[in-house]
């Protein structure tokens, strides 16, 4: 049968000799796998098609198993994505994210649209670290595990001081703080900012600037919750990880 979507893709190998096969998110079929022939050849019609990141328009004949493209269009490149380190690195991580986390079923067209406006926001010079929290929550809430922000994961109780806690479901009040030793007391704003991610549509994102300290602790909360709830062995995290530690390895030489 001959299908024909709009899709994002998500992760592109090499197969056999000359082939890539790439995996796309789209809106309607959830990911599909599809072998694009020859788009390794230095003439291919089709290698840009099969970068990492490009939004594309693909018409795949598909029976059982992979697809087979039949014809292809560049929608956006996203470009510039696979130009700077620190873009790459982020936008790397996303769609790792939406290979990795999301089952085929899950993967529809809200998520779509989130991982569409996630890479516009980074290819527009969005602070990158702010579009990767806002997108972990994302796939989160649409992988079944999103955070209680707003009342205590353990009681309910709606006022007071709060906790973040991975083991505990998110927010633990003071008096149930004891569940979880590890329970991390958070900066107000990086309070606000959770509650905020939860709720806001990444197509709504603007230009929003935090303090260094906010950013860290926000990775540093997305990190705990994504390792008790996910636990995923990402290349692209391990990488981000050093990148937002400032590793000396990824200074630039005076």
């Amino acid at each position: 049968m001959l299908y024909r979507t709009e899709g994002i893709v998500i992760r592109s190998i090499d197969y056999g000799e000359g082939n890539k096969i790439v995996t796309i998110m789209t809106p309607s079929l959830g990911k599909q796998g599809i072998v694009i022939k020859g788009a390794r050849k230095p003439k291919s019609r089709y290698s840009s098609l099969a970068q990492l990141f490009t939004l594309g328009d693909f018409s795949f004949y598909k029976g059982g198993g992979l697809g087979s493209l039949n014809s292809g269009e560049i929608i956006d490149s996203f470009r510039g994505l696979r130009e700077g380190l620190d873009q790459a690195a982020y936008a790397s991580y996303m769609v790792e994210l939406c290979d990795r986390a999301i089952q085929d079923e899950d993967a529809g067209a809200y998520l779509y649209h989130q991982l569409h406006a996630g890479l516009q926001a980074i290819s527009e010079g969005k602070d990158p670290r702010i579009v990767a929290r806002l997108f972990e929550m994302k796939i989160a809430a649409v992988a079944g595990y999103a955070p209680m922000l707003d009342e205590c994961a353990n009681c309910g109780r709606a006022d007071g001081t709060f906790y973040f806690s991975a083991a505990g479901g998110g927010a633990l009040c003071t008096l149930c703080r004891h569940r979880d030793p590890r329970a991390m007391e958070l900066e107000e704003g990086v309070w606000k900012l959770l509650r905020v991610f939860s709720a806001m549509d990444m197509r709504r994102l603007g230009n929003v600037t935090v303090k260094d300290a906010t950013a860290k602790q926000l990775a540093q909360v997305m990190r705990r919750w994504y390792d008790h709830h996910l636990a995923l062995n990402l290349k692209s995290r391990h990488f981000l990880d050093q990148w937002e530690r400032g590793d000396d390895f990824f200074k630039p030489v005076p």
